[in-house]
């Protein structure tokens, strides 16, 4: 992953747990970790540098998609998985690096699993609604211009009350 460590640990252990849990070989495992880790960085590259949008959601979409490809390897069960986590966690901010940013990790980790389970169920957040699109590729887009768009004012409040504290 290319952002924190909290990032690429929210990226890498749920997958090293379910490849652990099914019996993955050493590239299988590989395998659902590049996936895991270049679908976070692909959503991840569509926000802007700095975002009030948490990065441990992005790359526990990228978990998703791993744990899912390493369970099912179906298309749609990845692109199910990552739509439930945007209909689910799109919402939690990032206040920076900090204690709570491993219960941001923790929360996001779960959201991925139960949003693998649910998509191996055939059961995910539909285009119907909130933000989630009918195809994964739209899901990410709305995610992010929210990011982009809607949530600079979110930005600077942020850093104003961050700054405060450094007094």
């Amino acid at each position: 992953n290319s952002g924190s460590g909290n990032q690429g640990i929210t990226a890498t252990v749920p997958v090293m747990v379910v490849a652990e849990h099914v019996g993955a070989d050493d590239e299988r495992l590989a395998r659902a970790l590049m996936l895991s880790h270049l679908s976070a960085i692909y959503i991840h590259h569509q926000l802007p540098r700095l975002s009030a949008l948490c990065a441990a959601t992005t790359a526990a979409m990228g978990a998703a998609a791993g744990m899912a490809w390493l369970i099912d390897g179906r298309y749609d069960t990845i692109a199910m998985a990552i739509s439930s986590m945007i209909g689910d966690v799109s919402g939690m901010i990032c206040d920076g690096a900090s204690n709570s940013c491993a219960m941001k990790v923790s929360t996001s980790a779960s959201a991925a699993w139960k949003a693998v389970l649910m998509a191996l169920d055939d059961t995910a957040v539909t285009g119907n609604e909130g933000i989630v699109a009918h195809n994964v590729e739209q899901s990410i887009s709305n995610l992010c211009s929210l990011a982009c768009r809607s949530m600079q004012q979110t930005d600077k409040q942020i850093i104003e009350i961050m700054a405060s504290k450094a007094h």
